[in-house]
């Protein structure tokens, strides 16, 4: 998805593990004013192909790759990052290889280069093994249960959220838009979200966003960060866990202001 035009700053935007690049419309929208805004489908998410070598390519290194390489053929120099919980971790691991000299603005949306374990296991229990349903409102009322730590949705924000996340099985029933096989991630690359070494190394302007009850970022790392590396500008988003939705305005506008 892309708004704006292309001969303004670049900003992208990376959803997290099960979700797609529609959860930036929002955000989206009010960016496009002054950038060049760009969400892309993850591989294995959304409208994006599923991944021929799960094992090998579900994993922050190979979507890093991905992210250059979309960077190269938009023929975008600079690039302004924002990131929800995934999408924070590859721009970290980005941000230090690959687009070390490119990525400028790095916004890590409840992520950091350590995560709780407890709630790793709590994502990989719902996220492997997507639930099917007989039809869309089911579905969106499964969504609006799983992610009541986005914190406030409108009614149409929850609509929107089930329609772009929506995939048909071949027995008619609904299920989320991802492929199953992501979770490969946790099995067969140990430790892919723990990223010191990464985060120690960014010279990026960097801010951190930290869902007030979030148990993915906890607070004693969130406040390391501030410490460590790029030293971030630490943000604690009031009514939220894991992750913020950005998609009120008081959300926007610290993105907003942040980015300039």
């Amino acid at each position: 998805m892309e708004w704006g035009s292309a001969d303004k700053p670049a900003v992208i935007l990376w959803h997290g593990l099960a979700r797609t690049s529609r959860d930036f419309d929002d955000l989206a929208m009010v960016l496009a004013d002054e950038y060049y805004v760009i969400a892309p489908d993850a591989i294995g998410h959304g409208l994006s192909q599923w991944s021929p070598l799960p094992a090998q390519e579900y994993c922050l290194d190979f979507y890093a790759r991905l992210a250059n390489d979309l960077a190269d053929q938009l023929n975008i120099q600079t690039i302004r990052w924002v990131g929800t919980s995934m999408g924070g971790a590859i721009g970290t691991v980005a941000a230090a290889d690959l687009l070390k000299n490119r990525i400028t603005h790095l916004v890590l949306n409840d992520n950091g280069p350590q995560l709780a374990d407890a709630a790793i296991q709590r994502i990989r229990s719902y996220a492997g093994s997507p639930a099917s349903f007989s039809s869309v409102t089911e579905f969106e009322q499964y969504l609006r249960q799983i992610y009541v730590p986005y914190g406030w949705l409108s009614d149409v924000q929850w609509r929107r959220m089930a329609e772009s996340s929506v995939r048909r099985l071949p027995d008619g029933r609904i299920t989320p838009h991802y492929d199953p096989q992501m979770v490969m991630q946790f099995t067969e690359h140990d430790n892919d979200y723990l990223r010191w070494d990464e985060y120690d190394s960014l010279s990026c302007k960097t801010l951190v966003l930290r869902g007030e009850h979030s148990d993915l970022l906890l607070e004693e790392v969130a406040q390391a960060m501030t410490k460590r590396g790029p030293k971030a500008q630490l943000i604690t988003v009031a009514g939220c866990g894991h992750a913020p939705a950005l998609n009120v305005p008081e959300q926007i506008e610290i993105v907003r202001n942040f980015l300039k």
